[in-house]
Parts: C-alpha cells; structure tokens; sequence
C-alpha cells in the first residue's frame, strides 16, 4: 500500500499531455516449439470460422494447433487509447454515497480490448492520476519475446508517472478471454481494470459471442486505503460490502440494477466469465442452463458439461449454453466462496448474481429455482474435467530436478503488527525505481534484498516448480504465473513426497493460475522458452501487496543479445518515473507518501 493522506490521490487539478512514443515497426518473432512431444492431432484445418464451424480459423490454423508451436502470421494492428483518471462516482450497486474511485477512459469495467489471433495490440496507456503511479498488466498474456510489456512494476518497468504516457506492444499469440488491469499496489481494486477478448477457433459451436462477463468484490471504501489496513490486520483481510457482475449489482435492500444478458430461443451463446476479485472466490450457475466448458484461462479444452463452475481469483472459463427454454427471465447464480473469505452480501437474504432475459421476456427479475446447491468452497474444477484440446507431455525427468518454495508469513508486533507472507523465508519487495530486468539488461544480477528470484538459464529446458504451503494459517492461494502458461502435474493436501505417484504428464492440465491448497502443494512444469523477468503471485491483492510473489529469471543471456527487441520504452519510463520519483528526496508536494507494501 501506499501510506499518504486518504484525499492526496483524490485530488484534482490540471493535468500533463502525455507524451507521444514514436511507433516503430513490430519486430519479426519466431515461436519456438515449446513442447517436448505431442501426441497426433486432427490437423490444422482450412475452412472458415462459424457457426457450425467453430473448430476451424484459417487456412493451417484451427482449435488442432499448438499456439506455442505457432500462430497465424501477422494480422492487422489494433489500437486503443486508455486514459486512467481519478473520479468520484456513486457505488454501482445502488446503495448510495459517492465512492473515490479510479477509471480507465472514464468508465467500469474499463474499455473491452478485442483483437484477433496472431494480431499486433498497441495500447497507449496515459497516467492521469494526480499522486499515482500505475502500469497495466495483460493477464495470462504470454509476452513471447516481449517481456518489457508485461506491464508490472519493479519487474518489467518502472511505474508510469502521473502526467506520463506508456505504449504497450505485444502479438496475440493465444486465443480466448483474459483481462488487464494495474498491477501498483491494489490499485485494481479502485477501478484500474477491464477485460480482453481474443478471437480464434473454439472446441464446441455456437451462435454467438455475448461477450465477457467479470465477476468482482466491492468495498465502499477505497482499496489502497483498506490496503494499508489489511497488511496490520490481527483479524485478516477486510470484507468487501457486495459483488459486482460487469459493474453492477443490487445492494442488501435490493436497491440498483442487476447485469442483464439477452438471448433469443434455440439458439447457443458463448460466455466469456472471468473473477477479476481482489480477495473473493466465485462459483456461478445458470438456472435451467447448464454450461458446456470450451476453455479454462488462455488453454482449449475439450468440451464436458457441468452445472455448476468456481472460479479463483484470475481464472476464466468460456461456457456455451442452449437457449432450449420456455421464453423468461432466469438467474445467473454468484455465490463468493466463504469458506475462504468473507462477503457481507451473502448474509442480505437477496438474490446474488446477474439475470439470462429471452427475447419477448418481461423485465423483471427471475422467479426461476436453482437447480444446485450453490458452492461455498475455493477449490479450483477437477483437474480430469480440464483435458486440453491439444495433447502434451511432460517429461518425467523433471520429477528429479524439482524446485521447491516453500510459504510461509510472519506478523512483525514491533512494527505495528506488519504481516508478511515469505516465499523461502523472504517477502517480495520490488523496487519501483530499478526493475529486475533493467537490471539484467544491464548486464547485472544484483537484483537487491527481497528480489526472491529463481533461475531458469537453460534454453527451451523444462522445469518443474513444487510450491509447498508450510504456514501456520492455511489458506488456499490463486497462483498466476506471468508470461507462461503451465502443467499442473500434481495438486493436493499435506506434503508431496518426491515421487511420481498420482502425478499427471500425459496431457495435464495446462492453464495461468491455479490454487494452492491449504497446508498443501502445487507443482508446476513448464519449459523455458520465453526469455524474461517473470513474476509469480497470489493473486488475492491482500497477499500480493503483503509479499506473497516471487520471479522466474529466464535466459539472461538472451535478454541482453536483444532478444527483446526495441526496449527504449523501458529506458523512458524509468527516466520519467525517476524524475517524478526523486529517490532520496524524501516525501515532496508531488510525491506525499512512500512505498509501504510490495509494490505489486
């Protein structure tokens, strides 16, 4: 969090054209073939993209192709302007009071980003905020060969100073749904955030796109000022007032508005769910709908049905359901995951969610029943429902070579009770003025105290990565992983004894962020075939904010032969944010706080 006065970042004022970055041309990249085998496949077909041809994209490209392996050659480029501004706007579930809040282009959700398999996306991303620095993260984006756009402070850039402009450049490679948002401090959670849609081929038909749909806690206080709270609570994390579903809701006396989706009968539509949380986990059902699931992150799957879904903090599921119903309105369910967390809506006795209308349907609210007893656990879908449309293995071998990190938190009572989590016995601090892959561009690996960075120097090598929970206070932890998606090859609870014994290398699950169990263990496999400085964290903003993160270091020595391509971007960044910043200064009427947190 940041420790400055709660008005200072509410404050207005006239504020600084960006600066206009020079466009050069996107430099020429070439997948590398991640995979160390893969099983035969239905070959890339050649038809068109439709309705009842889902599975196909383009001539050589279709739902058979590994999007690691390659991608349909460039597209055309897609830009968008995004402004971040501080505003003051009533809460968007109609319980009334002006909340202090932060919007990209003066709205939220923030702006939708759609492009296209193999596009070229170019987003000018401009700091209006008067006392916040910020910088956007593309979630489960894989950045192959362009880390220095990851998008996260400390890591990747140095935050975009207020007044400043930022241009982020990177190829979709992947297809599917995924969202952004600012990875300062838990700025996410004042309204820095939107979602991402990238067309391509799907596992299953349908007629249409309804589009994305983000699920999200709500606090009517601002987060970075429950930020600070919560890294000295004795008590936990704060408890967010209410849900959102794509920025709206009711409140406890039904006050507001609900989400409303329109369809018209016999056909199918695709939804694109997304938990954009700062701390809640979500299961969702459609009454009278069951969900056919095509997709889990970034990652394909091959199709099953299910009638109910939960989802941690991070992960995205596209669903398809069949419009077969009588002609109404039906609930779309939402209920937050107490068994892990707390909401204070849960206990307001009203419906929780959004509402599915049919053309010719009254507006009203739904009298539909549940079909299910809605989830209240935070454990991530069965890895056995995830099967990837695309077959892989990992090697066995890596069994031998695992890398353990092991979770752990301290609560300092000499320091106001400041609580910690550790990976191997160090919170992450990032340094906002020398990001670690400045750093090794520079051709250092003095990355400072608190860098907690994990080496990856073998080209194309796989690696597994076994994080074991040993804390005292077990909690389960959404794990997201920047600039890679990864093998789950083993999940549970207790400790994993070494072996291969229930582990999975035939074509596991492959997805960006997956939950550590209480008291248990994750391990991970992925091979280093993307040179860069990559954050991993929990992605419960409290427990980010509070250290819970780590780096992979991949490949140095690409990274300085210029694998990277043009990273002027990252020199202008820094030089503005250290002009703004003025490290040493102490506190200054442009800068009245200091960084009290991790930064991420």
């Amino acid at each position: 969090m940041l420790l400055h006065s709660f008005t200072s970042w509410l404050a207005f004022g006239s504020l600084a054209l960006g600066v206009t970055i020079p466009r050069a041309d996107p430099p020429t990249r070439v997948l590398v073939n991640r995979q160390a085998t893969s099983a035969s496949a239905v070959p890339d077909g050649a038809c068109t993209n439709g309705p009842q041809t889902r599975r196909c994209w383009s001539n050589g490209f279709s739902i058979s192709t590994d999007f690691d392996a390659k991608a349909p050659p460039d597209g055309t480029t897609v830009t968008y302007d995004l402004e971040i501004s501080n505003s003051t706007r009533p809460n968007p579930d109609g319980s009334g009071g002006n909340r202090p809040v932060m919007l990209i282009n003066q709205q939220y959700p923030g702006p939708v980003i759609r492009a296209k398999w193999g596009d070229w996306i170019i987003v000018n991303v401009k700091n209006n905020l008067q006392h916040n620095g910020t910088g956007i993260h593309w979630h489960g984006v894989r950045q192959l060969n362009t880390c220095q756009h990851d998008g996260v402070p400390g890591i990747t850039e140095c935050p975009i100073a207020p007044g400043k402009t930022r241009q982020y450049r990177f190829r979709a490679t992947q297809f599917g749904t995924s969202w952004y948002h600012s990875h300062w401090s838990a700025q996410y959670g004042d309204g820095v955030v939107g979602t991402m849609i990238i067309d391509g081929p799907a596992s299953s038909n349908y007629d249409e796109d309804l589009g994305t749909l983000p699920l999200t806690d709500w606090y009517y206080t601002p987060a970075l000022t429950l930020n600070e709270v919560a890294q000295h609570s004795l008590v936990g994390p704060p408890t967010p007032d209410n849900i959102l579903v794509n920025g709206t809701h009711v409140d406890g006396k039904g006050n507001g508005n609900y989400a409303v989706m329109k369809v018209t009968k016999n056909k199918k539509y695709r939804i694109r769910i997304i938990n954009t949380s700062v701390d809640n986990y979500f299961s969702v059902s459609m009454d009278g709908h069951p969900f056919t699931v095509i997709t889990a992150d970034f990652v394909p799957i091959k199709p099953w049905t299910t009638n109910q879904l939960t989802l941690a903090i991070g992960q995205r599921y596209d669903v398809i359901i069949s419009a077969n119903q009588t002609a109404d309105n039906y609930w779309f369910r939402v209920q937050p995951g107490t068994a892990c967390g707390r909401n204070a809506i849960t206990s307001k006795n009203i419906p929780m969610g959004a509402i599915l209308r049919y053309e010719g349907a009254a507006n009203s609210n739904p009298s539909s029943t549940a079909s299910v007893t809605m989830k209240t656990t935070c454990v991530d879908e069965p890895t056995a429902s995830l099967v990837p449309a695309v077959p892989n293995e990992v090697p066995q071998s890596v069994v031998g070579t695992a890398g353990k990190m092991d979770l752990t938190h301290f609560q300092d009572p000499a320091k106001s009770n400041l609580f910690r989590w550790y990976i191997d016995g160090s919170p992450h601090i990032v340094n906002w003025n020398d990001p670690t892959l400045e750093t090794i561009l520079s051709g250092s690996q003095d990355f400072g105290p608190n860098s907690n960075v994990k080496s990856m120097q073998q080209k194309d090598g796989w690696y597994l990565w076994w994080i074991q929970s040993s804390a005292r206070i077990q909690l389960p932890h959404p794990i997201h992983l920047h600039g890679h998606d990864f093998y789950i090859v083993g999940q549970g609870t207790g400790t994993w004894d070494g072996s291969t014994n229930g582990l999975t290398f035939n074509n596991p699950t492959r997805r960006d962020t997956a939950t550590l169990t209480p008291g248990g263990y994750l391990l991970m496999a992925f091979p280093a075939d993307n040179p860069g400085m990559w954050i991993m964290h929990c992605h419960i903003a409290w427990h980010a904010s509070q250290g819970l993160s780590m780096q992979f270091g991949e490949r140095y020595s690409d990274l300085q032969g210029g694998s990277l391509g043009d990273r002027s971007v990252l020199k202008k960044g820094c030089d503005e944010w250290d002009g703004y910043w003025a490290p040493g200064s102490g506190n200054t009427p442009d800068r009245p706080y200091n960084q009290t947190d991790s930064g991420i």
